[in-house]
């Protein structure tokens, strides 16, 4: 029996994915639910398991574009395990001996193919060229006698200089749907968005002295989970955008739509790049309680199984460029949102104190936001309200009482 394997539905609103990699090759034997191909989809990168066990015939290359509910492959349930035992055939009754047939009529002769000198492009290598102005003479043609086809047009590239020694190599490779979708997005944010950043600094020493202080009993007490920067910064933001809910609302058309809950996208790096998974309802959970979950979204982004749910929605958004050494950046919306937050690398910098010079632990923060929805004194204000709740995180964050606010 042959079963044929079509493309399931990542998510309601995805027509469409793109073969990242088969993970078996034509005429192997799978199990059933083995993981035969990744699959990509403008939100994330997903496994495609074996519907049956038995041997496969692939119907779709790596890189294609293949409809949802297309056919990708067949499995032939009825094959055996290699090294299987299978029944043999039956034995076929020898056939009479078939008539000699008459001989064909010659064909006639095809017309002779149009002469092109080497080094001269198609009609369409020509327009490609013009696209990405490279002359003909610039590329080799690999056709019938020298001609510079289309994939010849595709795969140059234009020239970069005489070379003066050492390896001068090129590699050209088609990026991911889920890259490309990144990249159109970000593209639309910054042509589609008034977009603007206001810029802040925090003192991070009175984070620093509770972590020092609780993070060996919150990490004994809570089964591993770390006690990180990144509850404080989530806390932070859910209070701010509870004093100014216009950073909590979004565009539609003529019309804003604005939230009673605080959904905040956590921006994380996995292998197949950027994810920004949610934190749902961030602002009924405890330190504990966002610790656990953004530890959860880690890894699964890292394992590569996070799902399309994991990062639909999103009220606000937090980037952490820090991590990597950033020390300042202009981070762009993700829309449709109307702003994000950019955390940086910690840096001791000399800071005037009660009129004295001292030492700290520094950290500039980055607030885009919409300016057809958010105004400057709501930006602003916003800033400086997570930059008080970060300075002065016991009294706003953990009302006096950080050990009860740490579930210790």
């Amino acid at each position: 029996m042959i079963l044929e394997m079509k493309v399931p539905s990542p998510g309601e609103s995805i027509k469409e994915v793109e073969i990242a990699t088969w993970l078996v090759q034509d005429g192997d034997y799978v199990e059933k639910d083995q993981a035969i191909a990744e699959v990509d989809s403008d939100k994330a990168t997903l496994e495609l398991p074996a519907e049956a066990s038995g041997v496969i015939t692939l119907k779709a290359e790596e890189g294609d574009a293949v409809a949802v509910g297309a056919v990708v492959c067949h499995i032939d349930t009825a094959a055996a395990k290699p090294n299987g035992s299978a029944a043999a055939p039956a034995a076929t009754p020898a056939a009479e001996a078939p008539k000699a047939a008459p001989a064909p009529a010659a064909a006639p002769a095809p017309a002779a193919a149009p002469s092109y000198a080497a080094g001269t492009p198609s009609p369409a290598a020509k327009k490609i060229l013009d696209e990405k102005n490279i002359a003909p003479a610039a590329v080799t043609g690999t056709g019938k006698a020298g001609r510079i086809t289309k994939e010849d047009a595709v795969n140059a590239v234009p020239s970069m200089g005489t070379p003066t020694g050492g390896s001068r190599g090129v590699e050209r490779t088609k990026l991911s749907m889920l890259r490309r979708k990144v990249a159109e997005r970000l593209v639309s944010a910054k042509n589609e968005t008034a977009m603007l950043t206001t810029f802040n600094e925090v003192n991070m020493t009175p984070i620093n002295n509770i972590r020092n202080e609780y993070k060996d009993a919150f990490k004994a007490k809570h089964g591993g989970v770390g006690l990180g920067f990144m509850s404080f910064f989530t806390k932070a933001v859910t209070r701010a955008l509870q004093l100014y809910p216009d950073v909590n609302s979004m565009m539609d058309g003529d019309h804003k739509i604005a939230f009673d809950f605080c959904d905040i996208s956590i921006a994380v790096s996995g292998p197949k790049g950027l994810m920004v998974p949610v934190v749902r309802n961030a602002e009924n959970l405890t330190f504990r309680g966002v610790e656990a979950e953004i530890k959860r979204l880690a890894i699964k982004a890292r394992d590569g199984q996070i799902t399309v749910d994991d990062m639909t929605g999103g009220t606000f958004t937090i980037t952490n460029g820090g991590v990597f050494g950033s020390m300042l950046s202009t981070p762009i919306i993700n829309p449709p949102q109307s702003g994000i937050l950019g955390m940086h690398n910690i840096i001791e910098r000399p800071i005037a104190v009660n009129g004295k010079v001292e030492i700290h632990p520094m950290m500039y923060v980055a607030l885009s936001y919409d300016h057809r929805i958010i105004d400057g004194r709501e930006s602003v204000g916003f800033l400086v309200a997570v930059k008080e709740a970060l300075e002065n995180p016991i009294e706003l964050l953990m009302d006096n009482n950080p050990k009860k606010a740490l579930e210790l």
